[in-house]
């Protein structure tokens, strides 16, 4: 389909690459016009905001970890099961869809399937869920690298959304 309405974006594109294509589509359908298009408009106008870097990241580990453990219980008591349960019942899910590959989901499926009990399940969403938090602070630290005036932030801090109010209102 992207092929007859953006050979260009089309050609680009990697064929196994379906999230991107299906965005690619999105936008065409939306706008009318071409991929390149839409970049160029985007890339023509000047960005006038201004831009603080903010970072939010646990000073404590086992304390992210204990969160992520008691966040993952409480999505649990609040029926996330039962969500995916009734997901299944509109929507064919496999666990190679796009959506299967969030936390939780890939593991809630695999216990619905009957490939691992519920504590099992419980421990592999979280330790899932540590593993993104992982990676987003690896990805921080690179960006980090990379951006000199990037403020830091204790995401475990009590007063968090108060110094983030003056964090902003001194860079402004």
């Amino acid at each position: 389909a992207l092929a007859c309405l953006d050979p260009d974006a089309a050609a680009r594109l990697q064929p196994h690459g379906a999230q991107r294509i299906q965005r690619a589509l999105e936008i065409v359908r939306l706008t009318g016009q071409p991929l390149a298009a839409s970049y160029a408009r985007r890339d023509a106008a000047p960005d006038s905001r201004r831009y603080i870097p903010i970072a939010l990241t646990p000073s404590d580990r086992a304390v992210l970890h204990a969160r992520i453990e008691r966040r993952f219980d409480s999505m649990l008591l609040a029926g996330f099961v039962d969500e995916v349960v009734r997901l299944r019942r509109h929507y064919e899910l496999t666990p190679n869809l796009p959506s299967m590959r969030c936390v939780g989901y890939r593991q809630a499926l695999e216990y619905l399937e009957g490939h691992c009990d519920l504590p099992t399940f419980r421990n592999k969403g979280i330790f899932a869920t540590r593993q993104l938090a992982k990676r987003q602070i690896t990805w921080q630290r690179n960006f980090r690298e990379n951006w000199g005036d990037l403020v830091e932030l204790d995401c475990l801090a009590e007063h968090l959304e108060e110094t983030v109010r003056q964090t902003v209102a001194q860079a402004l």
